[in-house]
């Protein structure tokens, strides 16, 4: 299994419940930061889409980052 097979169904997860539904490139930016910690993957999510991450919302900042936890895959 691919790196990027792992971690299918957290990508799934971030679109059904966050409305961030990523594109390849913006997987592959956030795959690159997870060894950096939850907060370098999350900032990925928000750079990736397109958004600013200082001006969203805790709650959508925090939404994404518990996200991610919750789905992140034991490898």
């Amino acid at each position: 299994m691919t790196d990027a097979a792992a971690h299918d169904e957290m990508f799934a997860a971030l679109c059904r419940e966050v409305g961030f539904c990523l594109h390849p490139k913006g997987e592959k930016r956030v795959l690159a930061a997870i060894p950096n910690g939850l907060d370098a993957a999350t900032r990925a999510v928000f750079e990736a889409e397109g958004v600013d991450f200082a001006s969203a919302s805790g709650d959508l900042r925090r939404a994404v980052r518990d996200c991610l936890k919750a789905n992140l895959p034991e490898l």
